[in-house]
C-alpha cells in the first residue's frame, strides 16, 4: 500500500547520467546496506518499496554501476545519477554527490565523471593555468607565492612586506586567509595600500607581480568586495569556499565585472578531506569541485609540512587540476603549508613547473633580507 499516485511519471528525462565513485568501508553486509542507502538518500529519500513502478524507480533513483571489493572491509562503489537530479545549481549538484550520505560513516567520494551536457552548465576557471602564466609573463618555471602575515601587522607594514617581495621578483603576494575585514586591518583601507605597493614595485622592476586580495566574508558582500578590490588595484582574489560556500566563489568567477584570477584557500576544508573513510578525496575536493566552481588555483597543504598530507593526496590534487573536463580549463595547483627552501628540488620532482609554490614563514627565516630571500627562492626553482 502507498499513498502516492499510481500514475507517476517524470517527463523530459534525457537518459544522461553522471557517475560518482565512492569508497565504502565496513563488513560485507554493512557495505551492501550503505550502498543501497546511497542510491536512495542521494535522490528520492523515500522508501522505494512504496514508490509505484515508474521512471522514478528506473531513472531518478541512483543506479549501482560497479561494486567491487578491494580488500577486506573496503569496497569501490560507482553509482550513476540522472543529470536532472542535479538541476542547474552547483549546490544541488554537490547535494546529490554527497548529501545525506555524508551523515553515514564509512562513505567517501573518490571522483566524479560528468557528461559534457552537465559540464556545459559551468564555466569553470576563467583564467586557469595558462591565464596565470600569461598575466605574469612567466612560462618556464613554477610560480612563486607568499602570504602577507602575521596577523597584527599594520597596513603600512603589510604593504612594505608586499613591496619588498615584489621588488625581489616574487610572482604572487596574497592576503593571509585570516586577514579579512578586521578592526586593525580594514578591508577597504588595506587592499588599496597593498595593491599600490605592489604596483610601485612593478614599475621599478618591469615585472607583473600579482596581489591577491582576500574577499572572504558575508555572502552578500563578496561580489561587492571583489569589484572594490579590482578597482583598488588588486590583480587577483583569494576566497575560502569552505567558509563562503562553493557557489559564492562560482558567482565571483562568472562575473564579467570582476574578471580576475581566483585562488581558493583550504581553511576549514580539512573536515572534508582528512577522514580516510568519509568526506572527499583530495582529487575530488580540491581538484574537481574547486575547478567546477571557478577557482584558477586551489591552495592545498603539501606533504612533509606541518599538516598530515601524503604524496598520494597531493598527486590527487595535481590530477584533478589537469584531467580533461570538456571546456573546463585546467587549474594550476598551489602547494603550501610548511614549504621550505631545502625541499625545492624534491618538490620540483613532484610537481614539475606547472605549479605554484607557496612559502610563508620559510621565506622570512632564510635571512633578515626579505628581498634577497625572494631572489634565492627564484634561483632555486630556476
Amino acid at each position: 500500500m502507498t499513498t502516492l499516485p499510481s500514475n507517476l511519471h517524470v517527463p523530459d528525462l534525457s537518459g544522461e547520467r553522471f557517475l560518482v565513485q565512492y569508497q565504502v568501508t565496513g563488513t560485507d553486509e554493512e557495505v551492501y546496506t550503505k550502498t543501497n542507502n546511497i542510491i536512495v538518500e542521494q535522490t528520492v529519500e523515500f522508501p522505494i518499496h512504496l514508490i509505484p513502478d515508474s521512471n522514478i524507480l528506473t531513472s531518478l533513483v541512483g543506479q549501482i554501476e560497479r561494486y567491487e571489493k578491494i580488500e577486506e572491509g573496503r569496497f569501490t562503489v560507482t553509482i550513476s545519477y540522472a543529470i536532472e537530479t542535479a538541476g542547474t545549481d552547483f549546490s544541488q549538484l554537490l547535494n546529490v554527490i554527497q548529501g545525506l550520505s555524508s551523515l553515514i560513516r564509512g562513505i567517501r567520494v573518490e571522483k566524479m565523471t560528468f557528461p559534457d551536457s552537465l559540464l556545459s552548465l559551468y564555466k569553470g576557471p576563467r583564467f586557469g593555468l595558462e591565464g596565470w602564466r600569461t598575466a605574469l609573463g612567466v612560462t618556464d618555471r613554477p610560480l612563486l607565492c607568499t602570504a602577507i602575515k602575521p596577523m597584527g601587522l599594520t597596513i603600512d607594514q603589510m604593504a612594505g612586506m608586499a613591496h619588498k617581495c615584489a621588488l625581489g621578483g616574487l610572482d604572487i603576494m596574497k592576503d593571509d586567509h585570516g586577514i579579512t575585514n578586521l578592526p586593525f586591518s580594514p578591508f577597504k583601507e588595506r587592499v588599496p595600500r597593498i595593491a599600490e605597493a605592489v604596483a610601485e614595485a612593478n614599475r621599478e622592476t618591469g615585472l607583473n607581480s600579482i596581489y591577491a586580495a582576500n574577499i572572504t566574508g558575508p555572502v552578500q558582500h563578496i561580489v561587492e568586495r571583489a569589484i572594490f578590490a579590482k578597482n583598488a588595484g588588486a590583480t587577483a582574489l583569494l576566497i575560502s569556499p569552505a567558509l563562503t560556500g562553493f557557489d559564492a566563489m562560482r558567482e565571483v568567477a562568472d562575473d564579467d565585472r570582476v574578471n580576475l584570477p581566483i585562488m581558493s584557500h583550504p581553511t576549514v576544508s580539512g573536515n572534508f578531506v582528512h577522514n580516510p573513510d568519509g568526506g572527499f578525496s583530495y582529487y575530488a575536493y580540491y581538484g574537481q569541485l574547486h575547478r567546477l566552481a571557478g577557482a584558477d588555483s586551489p591552495v592545498f597543504v603539501n606533504y612533509g609540512g606541518r599538516f598530515p598530507t601524503t604524496p598520494d593526496d597531493c598527486q590527487g590534487v595535481i590530477d584533478g587540476c589537469r584531467i580533461p573536463m570538456a571546456h573546463i580549463k585546467p587549474m594550476i595547483p598551489c602547494a603550501g603549508g610548511g614549504m621550505k627552501f631545502e625541499r625545492v628540488s624534491e618538490l620540483l620532482d613532484m610537481y614539475g613547473k606547472n605549479a605554484i609554490f607557496l612559502v610563508g614563514g620559510g621565506l622570512h627565516s632564510a635571512s633578515n633580507d626579505l628581498i634577497e630571500n625572494v631572489r634565492e627562492f627564484l634561483r632555486l626553482v630556476q
